[in-house]
Order: structure tokens, then C-alpha cells, then sequence
């Protein structure tokens, strides 16, 4: 039976970026680009008519930021996946958007192996942060997340992982565990933590290590 396409929408104002990403992601097999946007106002169109499983958007653009993009789109879509891409760090404006429900964030200085690896995960549900990203977060959190349990020596060595970005196989290849396991492990931290994403415990936990 043939396999499903990964369906991709890209938003950029930038006609040069969108056909890089374009011919970027259409090498790699099961990923299809369903269609384009310059602003945020014809993403919301498509988003409507086309319901990608991922957005690629951009940071900022003509009609709004990424904040508003994510929040809307969502909205609209709660299903699809929604990766912020971009080519500066706005700390405040990154705080942002991980609060209005963004699944990943990367800055376009990564390579595209990385980005291809990005959008592989974020569609199978994991969330991704650019791991230069984590100091700038920790520069505007303000510890609104408070554990609620104790954490065990398993959980702690899970988000030390998550921290570094690993995804779930990864974890499990690492720990010498069931990928199920780690699931289940990461669903149980969270509830810990009193956080709803990978993204969120990997900001709490990087800012729980540098008050040590």
C-alpha cells in the first residue's frame, strides 16, 4: 500500500527562501510541498483549503509574527504541526510563540540535513528547539512551571536528553529501552513539571540546571 505524504506548507515573504525549502524538502521521499504563502493572511487560506500536516513559518512577516501566525493557525487547524523558522533570535518574540503552540523552532543557519531531521520529528509529534535557543529562552523564563512529584534518576536522565534534543528513539537507543518506555516516561515528566510540550521541559530543565 502506498504511503501517505507528509503535506507541507511553507510561509515566507521571501520568494527565494520558499524555493530553496522547496526543492530542499521534495528530495526527501513521503514529503510534498502542498503550497506557499507570503503572509499571514494567505497562509490562513490555505491552511483552511489545503490542512497541511506542517506550517514552516516564518518569524516575521508583512501582516504579523509568528506568535499570531501560530495562534490562528491552530486555531484553524489544531492538528497541523507548526515549525517556526527564522533567521535572527528574538528572545521575547520566541517566548512567544512557544506559548501559542509552536511544535519547533529552528534558526535558518542549520543545515539542511538538520532541518529535514527537524521536520521528520515534529511530524511523528515530537517538539524541537533549536539548541542554540535554549539560553535565549532561559533569558525571559520566568519559572511560571512548578514540579508538582518528585523526579526519579531515570526521569532526570530522560530530560537531560530532551534537553540536548534527542527524540524518543534516540532515548531509547541511549538508555537501552523500549521507545514505548520513554513515551511513557516523557508523558509522566510533564505531568511532573507542569508542562504541555518537549519544548517547555527542555526550557524548565535547562533552567533547573543553571540554578545548581
Amino acid at each position: 500500500m502506498e504511503m501517505k505524504n507528509i503535506r507541507i506548507l511553507l510561509v515566507d515573504d521571501h520568494a527565494i527562501v520558499r524555493w530553496g525549502m522547496s526543492t530542499l524538502i521534495e528530495k526527501k521521499q513521503g514529503y510534498l510541498v502542498c503550497g506557499e504563502a507570503a503572509t499571514l493572511a494567505e497562509a490562513y487560506e490555505k491552511v483552511e483549503t489545503l490542512k497541511p500536516e506542517i506550517v514552516l513559518l516564518d518569524l516575521k512577516l508583512p501582516d504579523g509574527d509568528g506568535a499570531t501566525g501560530c495562534r490562528q493557525i491552530k486555531k484553524i487547524s489544531p492538528n497541523t504541526k507548526i515549525i517556526v523558522l527564522t533567521a535572527f533570535a528574538d528572545d521575547l518574540l520566541l517566548l512567544e510563540t512557544i506559548k501559542a503552540g509552536a511544535d519547533g523552532y529552528l534558526l535558518k543557519n542549520i543545515d539542511s540535513k538538520a532541518i529535514l531531521s527537524a521536520i521528520e520529528n515534529v511530524a511523528k509529534g515530537e517538539s524541537i528547539l533549536d539548541p542554540a535557543m535554549i539560553g535565549k529562552v532561559m533569558n525571559v523564563v520566568r519559572g511560571n512551571s512548578e514540579m508538582t512529584e518528585e523526579l526519579t534518576s531515570q526521569e532526570r536522565n530522560i530530560l537531560d536528553l530532551i534537553r540536548l534534543g534527542k527524540t524518543n528513539k534516540e532515548i531509547a537507543e541511549e538508555l537501552f529501552i523500549a521507545e514505548k518506555t520513554v513515551r511513557n516516561y516523557v508523558s509522566r515528566i510533564m505531568r511532573k513539571i507542569n508542562v504541555s510540550n518537549r519544548t517547555e521541559a527542555a526550557i524548565y530543565w535547562s533552567k533547573q540546571k543553571s540554578l545548581k
